[in-house]
This record gives structure tokens, C-alpha cells and sequence, in this order.
């Protein structure tokens, strides 16, 4: 059970760091089209993710509660989209694509604003990845090897084209193809320090496992709804991205059915 946990904590960092490698294969940034796309995917991913992998184990964790079993899940959901809420009042960043930072003013450069913008975006993920990992090593039920994994996966999946979309911009910028790189794989590396963190302290708490599955689920959930559903839309209408995110909501339950 280590050596799966192990893996599924790098998994999803390694998603990221080949994603972030595809500046020294590409010449040029990616077309808009193409961002619309990627940035698709990964929302129905994590769409996907937060409903079969988080939500329908907080779920099932909680039938003894009869009619009300849909407590710890709502909680859990509700205080997940206030923490993100809060981390982006109090986390200067720039989003992609955008004129004007969010959170409290900062001097920093504009890559810098970018990096934090997806490392904040992927704080919820290594939670995800964390709490489902700290379930396995508990013991609980509703969470299977397959299960897991396939989640690291699915992440790991929508990480690539993400590492993609912050390593290309700044070598257009002017960054060099390595510095590029660094910063691209950087911008992942929250991902298994979150999962590693929490599942030291989920391994504590498996009678709470309902609310942490849940407050994860509603973390990923922010971030698809107040960045990158709204990426998505921006400038000419393109259906591209919704297209994007039905494959990768698509591929995201295959993986979990398939593998749970």
C-alpha cells in the first residue's frame, strides 16, 4: 500500500512536469483554440473527478445516517468552495489570459503571478489526491486500489496539457526554454506536497473522511467554475471547449468505473 500511495502522489506531478517539457519540442505559444481545449479537459476531469472519486465515497460513507447521509457531503462541499474562496482573496495571482491580478496588490512580475495562479488551481488536486490516498492506507471500503490510481491518473492527465499552457506563455515572453520548464513543473509541485500532508493528517482523522472527501470535491469545483469554465468562453464563441470537456469528463468516469 506505500509503494501505491508513493505513486499516486507523484503521478500527478509527473503529468505536469511533461506537459511543462513540451516547451522544448513546440516553437511557438499555444493557438487559443487549442488553450480553449486543453482548458476544457481539464474541467470535465475534474468535474468528473470530484462526482465519482470524492463525492459518491462521501456518500456511501455516510448511509448510516439514513435520510440526512447527505450531510457530511453537503458540509464538506460547502467549506472545500469557501477555502478556495478565501486562499484566492489572499494569494496574489493572474490568471491566464488576463489584464489585471487577483487578491492583495504585489510587485511581482507577471510570470510570478502566473505560477502562483496555477499553483493555486492546483491545491484542491493534491488534496483530492491526498484524502482518497489516506482513505486506501485507512482502510475504508468505498475506496479501492483501482480507485485511487485512478484518479492520480485522470489528474495526471488534465496536469499535462496545464504544464503545457504555463511553460509555453512565459518562453514566449522571453523566458528561456529551461527556466520555462522549471517554472511549468514548479507550478505542480504543490500537488504532492498537498497530497503528502494530507494524508498525514486525514490518516488522523478516518471518521471525518466523509467531510474531507467532499471539502475536496468542492475545492475542485471552485476552480472549475471561477477560472476555468469562464477561460473556456473567452473571446470569440467556440464550442471547442465544451467538446473538450465532455471527452475529459467522458474519459475521467471511464477511468474510475473501469479501475474502482
Amino acid at each position: 500500500m506505500i509503494r501505491v500511495a508513493l505513486e499516486g502522489i507523484l503521478i500527478p506531478f509527473l503529468g505536469t512536469a511533461l506537459g511543462a517539457a513540451c516547451v522544448f519540442f513546440m516553437r511557438r505559444e499555444l493557438h487559443r483554440a487549442v488553450q480553449r481545449a486543453l482548458t476544457g479537459f481539464a474541467a470535465g476531469v475534474m468535474v468528473a473527478a470530484s462526482v465519482w472519486s470524492l463525492l459518491i465515497p462521501a456518500l456511501e460513507q455516510s448511509t448510516d445516517l439514513g435520510k440526512w447521509s447527505f450531510l457530511p457531503a453537503a458540509v464538506g462541499f460547502a467549506v472545500g468552495i469557501l477555502f478556495l474562496l478565501l486562499l484566492d482573496r489572499v494569494i496574489p495571482h493572474l490568471h491566464a489570459n488576463a489584464n489585471k491580478a487577483e487578491g492583495p496588490h504585489c510587485r511581482a512580475k507577471k510570470t510570478t503571478m502566473m505560477v502562483l495562479a496555477v499553483t493555486l488551481h492546483n491545491v484542491p488536486e493534491g488534496m483530492a489526491v491526498g484524502v482518497v490516498l489516506a482513505g486506501l492506507l485507512s482502510g475504508v471500503a468505498e475506496i479501492s486500489v483501482g480507485g485511487a490510481l485512478a484518479l492520480s491518473i485522470g489528474i495526471a492527465i488534465q496536469n499535462f496539457p496545464e504544464g503545457a499552457i504555463v511553460s509555453m506563455p512565459l518562453c514566449a515572453e522571453g523566458k528561456t526554454k529551461r527556466g520555462a520548464f522549471l517554472l511549468g513543473a514548479l507550478s505542480g509541485a504543490v500537488e504532492p506536497v498537498g497530497a503528502a500532508l494530507t494524508i498525514l493528517f486525514a490518516g488522523l482523522f478516518v471518521p471525518a473522511m466523509p467531510y474531507l472527501l467532499s471539502f475536496a470535491a468542492g475545492a475542485m469545483i471552485y476552480v472549475v467554475v471561477e477560472e476555468l469554465i469562464p477561460e473556456t468562453s473567452e473571446g470569440e464563441h467556440s464550442n471547442v471547449g465544451v467538446i473538450a470537456f465532455s471527452v475529459g469528463f467522458i474519459l475521467m468516469m471511464a477511468l474510475d468505473v473501469a479501475l474502482g
